[in-house]
C-alpha cells in the first residue's frame, strides 16, 4: 500500500485533483480543497500523505497535507453511508479541528451545511465518531501563514458546483466574498467556511 508520496507537481486541476510526478510516474490524487490550496505551483516539490483505496474497477489515491487530515479521512469513511468522495467534501469544508469541534459539540446543523450531508447522516456521523475522534491528532492549522495559488473566480464557482452546490448558489457565494486578486482556493475556502457558519 502507498502511505506517502514525494515528488514534483505535474499539474493542478481545480477544484481538487493533483498529478504528482514521482520518479517519472504520474499519480492522479484527489485531495480536499484545503490540501489543494496549500500545494505549491506546478514544477515544485511536495509530499502528500496518501490513502490508497482499491475497488474492483479502480485503485484510487487520496492525498492529504497532514497526517491529521489522513486520520480524519480514515475515520470518516468507516461511518456507514460516508464514502471517500463524501469524506473529501467534508474535509474541504471543515478543518480537522473544526470537525473535532462539530462532532464533540454534536452540532448537527453545521454538519448538514456540508453538501450531500443530510440530517440523518450528520446524526450518524456524530454517534459513530464521538468516541473515536477523541484520539485524533489535530495537527497544525493548515492555513497558518500560507497563501494559495491564484485562479479566476469562475474556477471557484465551478469547484463549488463540483462539490454539490447549485450553480446559482455557488455564484452568489463567490460574489459575496470575492475581492480583487483573490486566489481560487482562497475563494473556495472562504465560501465553504461562510456557508458552514450560517
Amino acid at each position: 500500500m502507498i502511505a506517502r508520496l514525494k515528488g514534483l507537481i505535474w499539474e493542478k486541476m481545480p477544484p481538487n485533483i493533483v498529478i504528482l510526478d514521482v520518479g517519472g510516474v504520474g499519480y492522479e490524487i484527489e485531495v480536499p480543497v484545503s490540501t489543494f490550496s496549500m500545494l505549491p505551483k506546478a514544477g515544485e516539490s511536495t509530499t502528500l500523505e496518501i490513502q490508497n483505496i482499491v475497488r474492483e474497477d479502480a485503485s484510487l489515491l487520496y492525498g492529504f497535507y497532514t497526517q491529521a487530515e489522513k486520520e480524519a479521512f480514515r475515520l470518516l469513511i468507516k461511518v456507514s453511508g460516508i464514502g471517500p468522495k463524501s469524506a473529501i467534501v467534508i474535509l474541504s469544508g471543515l478543518s480537522v479541528s473544526e470537525l473535532y469541534e462539530v462532532i464533540s459539540s454534536e452540532d448537527v446543523a453545521r454538519l448538514t451545511r456540508v453538501p450531500g450531508i443530510g440530517k440523518k447522516t450528520a446524526e450518524r456521523l456524530i454517534v459513530e465518531l464521538k468516541d473515536k475522534i477523541k484520539g485524533l491528532s489535530l495537527g497544525v492549522d493548515l492555513f497558518n501563514g500560507q497563501t494559495p495559488m491564484a485562479d479566476p473566480t469562475t474556477d471557484a464557482v465551478l469547484a463549488l458546483a463540483t462539490l454539490g452546490y447549485k450553480q446559482s448558489d455557488a455564484e452568489k457565494m463567490i460574489k459575496k466574498i470575492a475581492q480583487p486578486a483573490m486566489a481560487v482556493d482562497e475563494l473556495i475556502k472562504l465560501a465553504l467556511q461562510s456557508s458552514m457558519k450560517k
